[in-house]
């Protein structure tokens, strides 16, 4: 009987040994970590975003990083196949705001078990605390793997060891030099998806979360990005969904010139709908010191910090404000910029960017193109998306063709 190994037990790695085994193959995990899955464990604040409903079209929009690439594993597992899957299986799921799939528990340790369940079911050998160092490779073909001083003989290996964010969690960026040893090339890791840190001081702001806001990217005068959604504020600068989203194409522009973040505070109205607001409140709170007079416009915690910013005193009485003044309040709120300082170390971003060249992987099997037998799945390739569940997708579905080939 063919024998599969599979190093690294996380959701790519599950899905791997689970789709070979019911193929009837012989299947090993070795997981560095006495547990499996232990990235899924803290994905969606511990509630497990599992995958996203969105269609097709929709879904590739959201995979900034070589999505073409994973064209065909879509086509071959896709959300709507993974779902049926865990549903015919016995793990219920349910689609919130953003079309983000959770489990009905909204435990993330249920979809966890689920998977080592339905692994021990079909036979795969799950081997803690190893640290695989090598793959064996005889006339580049795999032969075997090298694990705790040991050399184990197999007819195929799949790669599944993720990227260099979450440490902890037992991604170290090993999958890459063993892949780099075998002559992949390596696209140099970075954060996506991560923090941003900036030259201002919000430390007076931190955990305040602002909702329906725009914030906008500009590397001097070319916008790089703009997203609408959720952001908040930190002891570093600024973090959130939105935020998250717009690190991902910092990237190129960091070191080269000023990057700066725009947040529009009011979206949904032009300048001189919200001159129209402000001067509404202004009659009605004439009597009022301005810091006081901006409760029904914006979150109490960044009232303060907004005329500060727009240069006005917040003791000055709302009937001796100045039209000029006005309108700086209107540009404050409209142009809250911060100077982007850089983003939070790779090991604090939800998701790696970089990894195997996807030059050197066949996307209609996952196996390299340099050594037969050789697999990857996950995040160790060059591929990433937004949050919202797109990248644990992107583990099952290459870990699910990974499998069904190896």
């Amino acid at each position: 009987m063919k024998k599969i190994f599979v190093v690294g037990g996380g959701p790519a790695g599950m899905m791997a040994a689970l789709s070979a085994a019911m193929m009837g193959k012989e299947v090993s995990i070795f997981e560095r970590n006495n547990i499996l899955g232990k990235k899924l464990l803290v994905t969606g604040n511990g509630r497990c975003n599992i995958t996203n409903f969105a269609d097709k079209e929709e879904f590739f929009e959201n995979i900034p990083g070589n999505s073409k690439f994973l064209y065909s594993a879509f086509s071959k597992f896709s959300n709507k196949d993974l779902i049926e899957f865990l549903n015919r299986n016995g793990l219920k799921t349910k689609v919130e705001r953003g079309l983000r799939v959770f489990p009905v528990s909204d435990k993330s340790i249920e979809v966890r078990d689920f998977f080592v369940n339905i692994l021990k079911k079909y036979g795969v050998k799950i081997n803690y605390n190893c640290r695989v160092s090598d793959v064996i490779v005889e006339n580049k073909h795999v032969k075997g793997i090298s694990v705790d001083e040991s050399v184990l003989n197999c007819d195929s290996v799949i790669l599944a060891t993720g990227g260099v964010s979450y440490p902890t969690t037992g991604s170290t960026g090993d999958g890459y030099e063993i892949a780099k040893k075998l002559g992949h090339t390596i696209i140099e890791p970075f954060p996506s998806l991560v923090p941003i840190v900036t030259y201002e001081n919000v430390r007076e702001l931190m955990g305040l979360t602002l909702k329906n806001v725009k914030v906008s990217a500009f590397f001097g005068e070319k916008l790089i990005r703009e997203e609408f959604g959720e952001m908040l504020f930190t002891h570093f600068g600024l973090s959130g969904p939105a935020i998250l989203t717009l690190s991902r194409f910092l990237h190129d522009y960091l070191g080269k010139g000023e990057v700066v973040i725009k947040i529009d505070l009011k979206p949904g109205l032009n300048v001189e709908k919200l001159e129209e607001r402000i001067l509404r409140d202004f009659n009605k709170y004439q009597n009022k010191n301005l810091k006081n007079a901006l409760e029904d416009l914006l979150p109490h915690s960044l009232i303060l910090y907004v005329i500060k910013r727009a240069n006005i005193d917040p003791d000055k009485k709302v009937r001796e404000i100045t039209k000029d003044e006005r309108k700086k309040l209107v540009n404050s709120l409209k142009n809250l910029t911060f100077k982007v300082k850089g983003l939070r170390p790779i090991r604090e971003a939800i998701v790696t960017g970089g990894g195997v060249s996807i030059k050197e992987i066949n996307p209609s099997t996952m196996e390299s193109k340099i050594i037969k037998g050789l697999f990857f799945a996950g995040e160790i390739i060059d591929v990433d998306g937004f949050t919202g569940g797109f990248n644990l997708q992107i583990a099952f579905s290459t870990g699910y063709v990974a499998g069904i080939n190896a």
